[in-house]
């Protein structure tokens, strides 16, 4: 069965590109072409754009009733549920997440993203009455109107379901532009929408680069944008949006750490860390890459960490025992091997990993799971995203200097504390400047807000908080 697509989903159905350009989708294992898609134009966009802008100013979906909507979206979401095993290796062959992974996180967790924002959209005050000092008031929820939704390669499901679900449960419309590394998953998506009976206009989705990307950004018919990426092109986005007072929320970078208390229990904590850390192959705004070690306890972490990490399995994504798959495209390979060697060059030493392919494998975008042990905070390796298999471990001198070193990032996205404590890990929980945190554990739970301090972003995504992103707040004063 061929991957290969020949249109954009745009008002509902199948549209042909305006050009002849092909996005090739090239398998991180196998470096061979796996599927063409277009690859889309501005003037796509425009098309795209215009269908939304019709669909919200005259079309039927902002005047349903939330009731209305919910059953669409619930419909969509049954079907969904039927088809996530294909939605797992469709995105496992496209960018290489080992197939346990996908099938864990990358094609289940948004279902559970729908179903979670499902349940909050029916207890969701729409509309509710105030008493005000001069009397009543009505505070209505409406919806923000033409949503840009640009999500990264990495989860490419799972970020779009944080945009699209609350988003349409709102009474958006939308636009989707995928990135090039992973367009096909949104073929399928596309066509359980369909399939649900969301009008036409509603969704529409325009794979494409980094300039129809900005094309879509700054583009008049659009009332907010959302994006998951990196630091750099969400202060370009939001300097954007600012210039043109254009709603954006900004799910950005982090650099995330995990402290490791001395009174923790060792094995359960390397169980835990292979996720955290290594999640995703490393490819993963969450990943927990600074591990802070105490001095005292600090050989017997790193000798833990590198015995559980030397042990995973690096190898083709679609195997089922693979736990670490390749990089997505060999401009990442490349810049992983690069940060690998400047490590070595500030001076931190390689426990084990370092350049050159992991045992076995001849091609594909492979790094090798490198540890880095005697880390300063200061190096470029601990303060820098490298989104690959590498993991830094810094020594601390006691509870408070790990706090200290975990708040010393521009990032503040997750983080976590492993401890025979909890009540002791609360209080590291609560000292420590990211916006989600676990003790003992790293998890995102759908019903609870998501998102950054400082440069790790600007809003919130899951819960009540991530729709309220999607609304406009209106105050109705009656006589």
């Amino acid at each position: 069965m061929t991957l290969d697509r020949d249109a954009f989903f745009i008002d509902g159905d199948w549209a042909a590109p305006v050009t002849g350009d092909l996005i090739e989708v090239v398998s991180p294992h196998t470096e061979q072409v796996v599927a063409t898609v277009p690859e889309g134009s501005a003037a796509d966009i425009d098309a795209a754009v215009a269908a939304a802008r019709r669909a919200f100013d005259s079309g039927p979906w902002p005047r349903m009733s939330p009731e209305e909507r919910i059953e669409v979206v619930q419909a969509f979401s049954n079907l969904y549920a039927g088809r996530m095993g294909e939605m797992a290796e469709l995105i496992s062959t496209e960018m290489g997440a080992p197939l346990s992974f996908s099938n864990l996180a990358q094609a289940p967790a948004p279902w559970m993203q729908i179903e979670a924002f499902l349940s909050i959209a029916r207890a969701y005050p729409w509309e509710e009455t105030r008493a005000g000092s001069l009397g009543e008031v009505i505070v209505r929820r409406e919806p923000v109107g033409v949503v840009a939704a640009i999500p990264p390669w990495n989860v490419p499901q799972f970020t779009i379901m944080s945009k699209l679900v609350p988003a349409l449960l709102a009474g958006c419309t939308i636009v989707v532009k995928p990135a090039p590394e992973t367009p096909l998953d949104t073929y399928l998506m596309a066509e359980l929408l369909q399939e649900a009976g969301v009008p036409a206009g509603v969704v529409n989705i325009v794979a494409a680069g980094r300039e129809v990307g900005e094309h879509l950004v700054s583009h008049p018919g659009v009332d907010k944008v959302a994006f998951t990426g990196s630091t750099a092109a969400g202060r370009k986005i939001a300097a954007v949006c600012g210039q043109q007072l254009k709603r954006v929320s900004l799910e950005l970078g982090g650099k995330s750490a995990a402290i490791v208390l001395d009174d923790a229990d060792l094995a359960a904590t390397m169980e835990g860390l292979k996720f955290t850390a290594l999640m995703n192959s490393g490819q993963a705004c969450v990943a927990q890459t600074r591990i802070l070690a105490s001095r005292s306890n600090y050989s017997t972490v790193v000798d833990a960490l590198a015995e559980a990490v030397s042990g995973m399995q690096v190898g083709d994504p679609l195997d089922p025992a693979t736990e670490i798959g390749p990089m997505v495209a060999q401009r990442q390979q490349e810049r992983v091997e690069k940060y690998i060697a400047l490590g070595q060059e500030e001076g931190a030493r390689v426990v084990i990993g370092g350049n050159g392919m992991p045992e076995g494998l001849s091609s594909g975008w492979y790094v090798r799971p490198t540890i880095f042990a005697d880390v300063d905070n200061g190096m470029r390796i601990a303060q820098e995203e490298i989104f690959g298999p590498v993991l830094s471990v810094i020594p601390f001198d006691d509870v408070d200097d790990a706090i200290r070193i975990a708040n010393d990032s521009e990032y503040g996205l997750a983080g976590t504390v492993w401890t025979g404590d909890v009540e002791s890990g609360l209080d590291v929980a609560r000292r420590v400047r990211t916006g989600t945190y676990g003790v003992n554990t790293y998890t995102m739970d759908f019903a609870a807000p998501f998102g950054g301090f400082k440069n790790s972003g600007i809003g919130r995504e899951f819960g009540p908080e991530g729709l309220s992103h999607y609304t406009e707040v209106k105050s109705i004063y009656k006589p």
